[in-house]
């Protein structure tokens, strides 16, 4: 198992932690999705380590930024 922790920005409610959740969950490989939006952490549990690009995308097309670390 591996764990990501990114951050996104531009999320304001539950229906945006669910866009991202959903989007994110659809990356093969990923096991769990967990999204705090205070913070705008999002931590991803998958398989095996993930291409960051791939979770980029999956944020962009929920409507939202992944914001650069």
């Amino acid at each position: 198992m591996s764990t990501a922790t990114y951050t996104v920005t531009g999320m304001t409610c539950g229906h945006c932690v669910s866009s991202v959740t959903e989007e994110v969950e659809q990356i093969a490989g990923v096991t769990a999705v967990d999204v705090d939006l205070k913070t705008g952490s999002v931590t991803v549990t998958s398989e095996a380590p993930l291409d960051d690009a791939r979770v980029k995308d999956a944020v962009e097309e929920a409507g939202y930024q992944l914001q650069q670390s």
